[in-house]
């Protein structure tokens, strides 16, 4: 899987040492090519995937023999590692990782110089050159250099707490009561420091940065059952869950309830408009309908893009939007850096327990009120080769969605797969970027509704 999102596959098969060290080595001479210095100053790192070593070794022999000077962060967040390439000034960043994917997955992100991932341009840069076997290799003079940079992690945590949002004084004086689930992924290196910093009680669980998942990574409620039980079993004010590579955040509330990653970004946005009203944010189309209620409640404006943190943070800058983010539990906040970021998220929310005095359950319950339902499938032939004609079949399709006659307020947006908005709900379809699947989305007022978009979108593609 090769997209805007990076490069990602299953580690012996699709993904192996020698596809590891050209990509790396095309990233190398795409750093070069930008670059005012002899040498370009790339950062690496990687989660704590078990296969995390030997991608490491590999990534790192393409960056050396395109004469990059490699600074080495170890095992940290993919935020952190944005954070280090704008704090150092690098020419760009690679961090290991297969993000929510299983275990027997790994990959590449890639991040350019401003700490942000590379746009569609970009990507398509990097791809050409290992596609066309393009890439320039240094001879034994011009091979470059790595040292280790540990600093990062600490770093991250102090530009958080300097926020004019965050006050840690009286989260502090909240005394809460958090358990944290990183799923021996990355968070473990940060979380529990940033929560403890914050002067929470934390009750860990599987916190080890050893790579050796617990459950399904991916921060979903069906994989946070431990969670919940340890939320309830403990009194806790709250539940966080990390992915491996900690840019996605879910919460459990103080009832043991899993909140749904929707929940995230919304409650985020809602504390930060509370603050500043009448801002611009920024979200992908797959993302719930709470974004655009809470936005005009706010006398604000959403700006929606394609699916891909990339697309986002870009659109983000451009209309200089004051935080933004996507539906899986990713919340940007430009004022820290333009990434997702579970550690922010986790800050924000800390936050707005301290000054609502209400509990998660409470915040929660404000929330504009909304069933979501995602499906996904094997990606076929069908799918990926008859693409127009899905979307011709889409668009002549509103009477099977049981829209009333004479209704004409559907919008049709095909700037991702095929995105249909009805009166009260909408339904998504698109190519996954991190996975050889597609995936469905539909959205309503009520459960009935979003199930029966879901079967009608199914019947259409061929796939129920």
């Amino acid at each position: 899987m090769a997209s805007v999102s990076g490069v990602r596959g299953v580690v012996g098969k699709s993904l192996t040492p020698e596809l590891l060290a050209k990509y790396s080595s095309a990233f190398g001479n795409l750093c070069n090519f930008f670059s005012q210095n002899a040498h370009p100053k790339v950062v690496l790192g990687r989660d704590s995937r078990a296969s995390g070593e030997m991608c490491r070794v590999a990534v790192l022999s393409g960056l050396l023999a395109t004469g990059c000077e490699v600074i080495d962060l170890g095992i940290c967040p993919t935020p952190t590692l944005q954070i280090a390439v704008e704090g150092l000034a690098a020419d760009g960043g690679i961090i290991i990782t297969a993000s929510h994917n299983p275990i027997q997955w790994n990959g590449l992100k890639f991040i350019g110089s401003n700490g942000m991932f590379l746009s569609e341009r970009e990507a398509e840069k990097l791809f050409d050159l290992v596609k066309n076997n393009k890439i320039i290799y240094q001879p034994w003079s011009g091979l470059g250099k790595v040292k280790t940079d540990h600093s990062w992690i600490q770093k991250h945590i102090q530009k958080i707490f300097k926020l004019k949002y965050i006050d840690v004084k009286k989260i502090k004086r909240k005394k809460l009561k958090v358990v944290l689930d990183c799923c021996n992924g990355a968070g473990g290196t940060i979380s529990p420091g940033l929560l403890r910093a914050l002067g929470c009680q934390v009750i860990e669980l599987y916190c080890n940065p050893d790579g050796n998942f617990a459950h399904n990574p991916e921060p979903l409620p069906e994989n946070l059952v431990s969670l919940c039980r340890a939320v309830k079993k403990n009194k806790a004010d709250i539940g966080f869950a990390n992915d491996p590579d900690v840019d996605r955040l879910a919460m459990v509330s103080d009832l043991g309830i899993p909140l749904g990653e929707e929940a995230t970004l919304a409650l985020a946005t809602k504390f930060i408009l509370s603050k500043k009203p009448k801002s611009k944010v920024v979200t992908n189309i797959s993302t719930s309908r709470m974004i655009d209620d809470i936005v005009q409640k706010h006398d604000s404006k959403v700006y929606r893009t394609k699916v891909g943190e990339a697309h986002v943070v870009r659109e983000l800058k451009a209309v200089k939007g004051i935080i933004g983010g996507e539906g899986n539990g990713g919340v940007i906040l430009p004022e820290l850096h333009y990434g997702r970021d579970a550690l922010v998220g986790m800050a924000l929310i800390l936050e707005y327990l301290a000054e609502s005095k209400k509990t998660i359950t409470d915040l929660a319950s404000d929330l504009p009120k909304y069933f979501m339902i995602k499906k996904k499938g094997k990606l076929t032939k069908y799918f990926e080769g008859n693409l127009a004609k899905l979307k011709r079949k889409y668009m002549k399709s509103r009477k099977r969605f049981g829209i009333p006659n004479g209704f004409s307020g559907e919008k049709i947006n095909l700037i991702d797969g095929v995105r249909i908005d009805f009166e009260d709900s909408w339904i998504h379809v698109r190519k996954s970027n991190t996975e050889p699947i597609f995936r469905i989305i539909a959205e309503a007022k009520s459960e009935k509704k979003a199930k029966g978009l879901v079967a009608e979108s199914l019947k259409i593609l061929g796939a129920n």
